[in-house]
């Protein structure tokens, strides 16, 4: 069942929206500041967050900062704010979607659901990058055989753990294109992306090595990810 946390001090329209949302058939969180707010996030890892701006404790803005820039929740803020330039704020600190105050049940009903609607089309996308297809690949000397999850080079396999084929798999098949970390351990480990985190580098580093001259291909894009720099 899908799981949407609604941070909001209001405890009178925060119980509105959970009715409205279990009715949906949503299974709904409550924090009624922003610490406890951050705190249900990292513990409960909801699908959506419903936040409002002006929160005891810390506002929604902290709370958007806490929750990190690698978030991958979508968050709906709330707010009484209705100035342009609060709704930029908002948007560039990393929110999804804004609903100024008041608001209809209708209205916050239908940004959920697209919210959610454009969510599974991102995880659909990276359940496809993370499933192999059936045919061979072969690049430079490394013949790369997702059915057996096997790369080899000049015939000598090169002994990668399911981890580094499905990072080979992933950059090979799309040259040129910029990963972010968080990206990768989305698609490859299907976790989320902790600050100080160096699953990805270190598989990256591991992967390099197992590749050997080859290895030069997957770049450090600074700031950015790995992208890999070979054509096919």
């Amino acid at each position: 069942m899908t799981t949407i946390l609604i941070i909001e001090d209001s405890k009178e329209l925060a119980n509105v929206i959970k009715r409205e949302l279990e009715q949906e058939n949503y299974f709904v969180l409550q924090a009624f500041d922003g610490n406890t707010g951050i705190q249900m996030a990292c513990q409960h890892s909801p699908d959506c967050i419903i936040l409002d701006w002006m929160l005891p404790g810390k506002d929604g803005l902290s709370v958007l900062r806490a929750l990190g820039e690698d978030r991958i929740t979508p968050v709906l803020m709330l707010t009484a704010r209705s100035d342009e330039a609060d709704r930029v704020i908002g948007l560039e600190m990393g929110a999804d979607d804004y609903l100024s105050k008041p608001f209809s049940m209708r209205e916050l009903l239908a940004r959920i659901h697209a919210i959610m609607r454009r969510n599974q089309r991102i995880q659909d996308f990276l359940k496809n990058d993370r499933s192999p297809g059936q045919q061979t690949i072969q690049w430079n000397s490394i013949v790369i055989n997702p059915i057996e999850f096997r790369a080899e080079s000049e015939g000598q396999d090169l002994g990668l753990t399911r981890t580094e084929f499905d990072l080979l798999y992933l950059f090979v098949n799309n040259p040129k294109r910029v990963f972010s970390r968080t990206y990768l351990l989305e698609a490859v480990w299907g976790e989320n992306y902790i600050e100080g985190d160096r699953s990805v580098d270190n598989a990256i580093l591991r992967l390099r090595k197992k590749l050997g001259e080859n290895g030069e291909m997957i770049e450090t894009v600074w700031g950015m990810g790995y992208k890999f720099r070979g054509d096919l």
